[in-house]
């Protein structure tokens, strides 16, 4: 067990429920069960018509995007916070993979609803917290919620939550003793090679400060391969770095495994 991780710190009092939200945004659900809708509306009207290739054609797509509907509506269910907990355990195994004693500035990059930003604060109760987010429209995400959520956990006053890009973190080099990540780096818009998001991050490290960023790191078209991107960070001369493979943990259903889920999920962690 790593020291000071979420696991064996006794926890902040909490005094309210949270909304942390679902990484399956209800677009995903929406878009298709409305494509499936117009799909089937238009293979009746070849149908009647007498139109009988368009018909089957449309027909075809139409099972199809109500098997994605589906299916996102299944993945969305399996990730609700308050039935699988599987976002909570992923989000542990970030605090669990960061070897840190909890002194100084600590930042989350990527924080969305603020619940790995909030369950640093709560496990490390002598640190200050920073979690940054974009916070675009495509994501059921703000600052706000951010901020009484992190009231209703007893850390408000020791957390704080800006809007900035991953890409361009506005604070100077060096400026955290801890930085995390979750699930944030291959959403980066903008920036074609992942590794300059990962490079940027360990930019606001100071020499000697732990880092445990969970990402889809093997996903080849963001990262490469994992040998390649692990030569990458060799590179810049980290005193530590090692990668842990966490897109099959035990808890994560075969639903979520797919490459596009959490399937190509692994982790990286270390020191600077």
């Amino acid at each position: 067990m790593k020291t000071g991780s979420a696991v064996d710190v006794v926890a902040r009092p909490a005094t309210g429920r949270p909304e942390y939200g679902n990484w399956v945004s209800t677009r995903f659900v929406w878009g298709p069960v409305i494509v499936a809708a117009v799909l089937a509306a238009l293979t009746f009207a070849a149908r009647m018509l007498g139109v009988f290739w368009l018909f089957y054609v449309l027909l075809v797509l139409t099972v199809l995007a109500a098997l994605v509907a589906a299916y996102f509506t299944y993945a969305r269910h399996l990730l609700a916070t308050g039935d699988g907990r599987v976002q909570a355990w992923v989000q542990e195994l970030v605090l669990q993979h960061l070897s840190w004693d909890g002194r100084g500035r600590a930042l989350d990059v990527g924080c969305g609803n603020g619940p790995l930003t909030i369950a640093l604060a709560r496990a490390f109760p002598e640190a200050q917290v920073t979690g940054i987010d974009y916070w675009g429209s495509s994501w059921e995400y703000s600052q706000g919620v951010c901020e009484s959520n992190a009231a209703s956990q007893g850390v408000g006053e020791r957390v704080i939550f800006e809007r900035a890009s991953a890409a361009a973190l506005p604070f100077e080099d060096g400026s955290f003793a801890a930085v995390v990540s979750n699930l944030c780096f291959h959403e980066v818009r903008g920036v074609r090679d992942k590794r300059e998001v990962v490079k940027e991050a360990l930019r606001v490290l100071e020499p000697g400060g732990a880092f445990a960023f969970q990402d889809l790191f093997r996903l080849t078209s963001a990262y490469g391969e994992i040998d390649e991107l692990l030569a990458t960070l060799r590179a810049w001369e980290l005193a530590s770095v090692e990668y842990v493979d966490t897109g099959r943990s035990d808890f994560i259903p075969v639903a979520l495994r797919l490459p596009f889920m959490v399937g190509s999920m692994g982790l990286l962690h270390g020191t600077k």
